[in-house]
């Protein structure tokens, strides 16, 4: 059973729907107990860290999110749900996250060379040495649907799954241990996205 998370923040029934079309036996839940006795958790996330923080901690949901980390279940962050698991975010003047990963989530600078922020539509990710087993069947330089205006920036970059370019080079997904976390939508980004997702059933 693979719990996804409701904090009132993310198009929930996408994922879950991307989930189930590879395999996936899913709920959607923000009752602590059955999220701590799944066997795969999901976080997905639209919008900004201030709000989706004060949600999980009105629904005591932040401890529960931990201690499901801590005690290595697998878990899956989707775009905000990736940004929450670092220190804090830039956005709103530098508000905390989870605590989970060491880093920032920063916004793209102005000055950089890209068309626009946020950036949204599709690009590439480029797999590193980390994202071996998330990646698994898929190829280095593919595309993926991403919508965002904030990058996770981990103190420890060795754990950068993918990098794309966006004016910058910046990690666009991270593997760590139990937990991956991606920037872009899987559950939008087709074939690439379902890969990603059956490969997270399957660990």
């Amino acid at each position: 059973m693979i719990a996804i998370v409701d904090y009132g923040m993310g198009n929930l029934r996408s994922v879950q729907k991307a989930l189930e079309r590879v395999g996936g036996q899913t709920q959607i839940t923000h009752a602590a107990a059955a999220i701590l006795n799944a066997d795969k958790v999901v976080l997905p996330g639209v919008g900004a860290m201030a709000p989706a923080m004060q949600k999980l901690q009105e629904l005591g949901l932040v401890d529960v999110l931990r201690r499901v980390i801590h005690e290595h279940k697998p878990f899956l962050g989707i775009c905000l749900g990736l940004q929450l698991l670092f220190d804090k975010s830039a956005e709103g003047g530098y508000v905390q996250g989870l605590k989970i990963l060491p880093g920032t989530v920063e916004k793209f600078p102005v000055a950089l060379r890209a068309p626009k922020v946020p950036h949204m539509g599709w690009n590439q990710i480029h797999i590193q040495p980390f994202g071996e087993a998330m990646l698994k069947g898929i190829n280095s330089g593919e595309n993926v649907y991403f919508c965002h205006s904030y990058y996770v920036k981990p103190h420890d970059s060795s754990i950068g799954a993918t990098l794309t370019n966006y004016g910058i080079d910046y990690v666009s997904a991270i593997a760590v241990n139990n937990i991956w976390g991606v920037q872009f939508h899987p559950e939008k980004s087709q074939a690439v996205g379902l890969k990603i997702l059956e490969n997270f059933i399957k660990i």
